[in-house]
């Protein structure tokens, strides 16, 4: 090195550790880019098959991913910001590129269901999504079933619900339980009964831990709206005996001779409406919000003695 250089090299290297600090303070503040709701730039399945370049399977499980993360980032936002819009052409996506990936279809089919703010709330895309399955995939009983179910549960459309089990029970391979429930459905729609039996169907038939816990949580679900219909018939025994409704539980607890506070399937304590005197699931249980049933579907509560 010559020494009439050195004084210089030293002065541009100080000017460039100069620099990356300025730049480190400039972005410690500063809040990267990020679109409301994300961004699809492509959603075209045919246009990204094109673009795939033979590796369409690959491609689409990138997707999934994507698609599984999106749908939990939805739900670690606070509820007023939740926004679940790309989730179906995300799933379209996967499935266009993927005709027989059977997760996606399912499990989307499940994030597509549920209600918000926990999902989009969007039974008829759950419902395109696996009937596209269906076009693409030959005759599997198990979307037929999944179509039936979310015809059952979120649609309450029980002849619907029955035409779609009775189709899968006449589907390759269909299990012998299914059908049956074409029958079931039309006779006892909508009865608490029928729904545990669906969902215990569900879990013991289930191909992935997802689908299990998820139908495990609904069934808990049922047996915390069992508990609860029978609570709110003690209550109402207390409130009819007192001339006031309990506002809290040592109240309840002592003029019904309880054991303890109950607790629901998932352990934790029920809570009582100070005001009403009801009891519900806490909103901090992992069972919350259970799921509406309709008003005349409901068990009647006897009266108080």
């Amino acid at each position: 090195m010559k020494p009439r250089n050195r004084g210089l090299i030293v002065a541009v290297m100080l000017l460039f550790a100069a620099s990356v600090g300025i730049q480190a303070v400039r972005d410690r503040d500063r809040v990267p880019f990020e679109p409301p709701g994300g961004m699809l730039w492509i959603q075209s399945g045919t246009a990204m098959k094109r673009m795939a370049l033979g590796f369409d399977t690959l491609v689409a499980d990138l997707y999934w991913i994507r698609a599984v993360v999106y749908y939990g980032g939805q739900r670690l936002r606070d509820r007023s910001e939740r926004s679940y819009e790309l989730l179906y052409p995300m799933l379209d996506l996967v499935t266009t590129l993927d005709p027989r990936f059977k997760v996606a279809y399912r499990f989307g089919a499940i994030f597509l269901t549920e209600g918000y703010p926990d999902g989009p709330g969007r039974p008829d895309q759950a419902i395109a999504l696996l009937e596209n399955g269906l076009r693409r995939d030959g005759e599997r009983w198990e979307y037929m079933h999944d179509i039936g179910f979310i015809y059952y549960w979120w649609l309450r459309d029980y002849t619907k619900a029955a035409e779609w089990f009775e189709r899968g029970g006449r589907a390759p391979g269909g299990p012998p339980w299914l059908a049956p429930l074409a029958a079931t459905t039309l006779a006892q729609g909508g009865d608490r009964q029928s729904s545990r039996t669906m969902w215990r169907q569900l879990f013991e038939n289930a191909d992935s831990d997802w689908i299990r816990s998820s139908a495990e949580r609904r069934l808990l679900q049922l047996d915390a709206m069992d508990a609860l219909d029978q609570l709110n018939v003690i209550a109402a025994r207390y409130a009819a005996r007192e001339g006031r409704v309990a506002q809290s539980w040592p109240a309840l607890v002592q003029g019904e001779r309880l054991r303890g506070i109950p607790l629901d399937p998932a352990g934790v304590p029920y809570v009582i409406n100070p005001v009403t005197g009801r009891v519900g699931l806490a909103e901090d249980s992992p069972l919350w919000p259970l799921p509406e049933e309709p008003q005349a579907l409901r068990p009647v509560p006897e009266p108080p003695s």
